[in-house]
């Protein structure tokens, strides 16, 4: 063990029975070793030994639940409270309960607020932004311009006849599908393999095969 280390073992009792008058709670070895490992060194064996010494000395309390001890302070040593400071500890909790709420309000608009200032664009990156706009935007500008004086822009005429050839194309590929579809299923009532494999023999491909989907009429 090293020097520091049994300095602060030695002086472990002393530290853990002020650590425990103070927060007047119960404790397991494990908590008052993680509650103060880092603050005082101290090493699990160490507040074991100590808390078990305290106990012996009847400078605190020891009670067993299971396989595990509790710790906690004498309380024959505080003075007794009457109601009245009760009821005055009551108070004071509650008042200090309501300025917690409170300030942990505070701390959230305040950490909204800081968000949004974070995450807001500064100066140069707002001019900056600005100008990439205005580029943008005369680039539109010159595209709508060329659109304009094209002379080869589609007549009304002509996209309505665009439409009727599309609508008359995807007629006759309804009725073709149909027919096929039809015809191999009357092959496939005396047909002894199955439809997939008859596909294959045959060599027939299906819209299914390329993801082809009829459009709607």
């Amino acid at each position: 063990m090293s020097k520091g280390r049994a300095e602060a073992a030695a002086g472990a009792p002393g530290i853990l029975l002020r650590y425990l008058q103070d927060q007047n709670r119960p404790y397991s070895a494990q908590d008052v070793f993680g509650n103060l490992q880092r603050e005082h060194g101290l090493g699990k064996a160490a507040v074991v030994k100590a808390l078990e010494q305290l106990a012996q000395q009847g400078k605190i309390k020891e009670k067993t639940y299971g396989k595990q001890k509790i710790y906690f302070a004498d309380q024959d040593q505080f003075a007794m409270v009457s109601d009245a400071d009760l009821q005055g500890l009551d108070a004071q909790i509650v008042a200090l309960a309501a300025k917690v709420q409170s300030l942990q309000q505070s701390c959230r608009h305040m950490e909204a607020e800081l968000k949004d200032l974070t995450s807001a664009l500064t100066t140069p990156e707002m001019q900056k932004e600005i100008q990439d706009l205005k580029k943008e935007c005369d680039g539109y500008r010159e595209r709508l311009k060329n659109i304009k004086a094209a002379t080869n822009h589609v007549t009304p005429e002509e996209k309505e006849q665009v439409h009727r050839d599309r609508q008359k194309y995807c007629r006759e590929w309804r009725k073709r599908k149909r027919m096929a579809t039809e015809l191999s299923d009357a092959i496939l009532e005396g047909y002894p393999k199955s439809k997939k494999q008859f596909f294959e023999e045959v060599g027939i491909e299906t819209d299914e095969d390329y993801n082809v989907k009829l459009p709607d009429p």
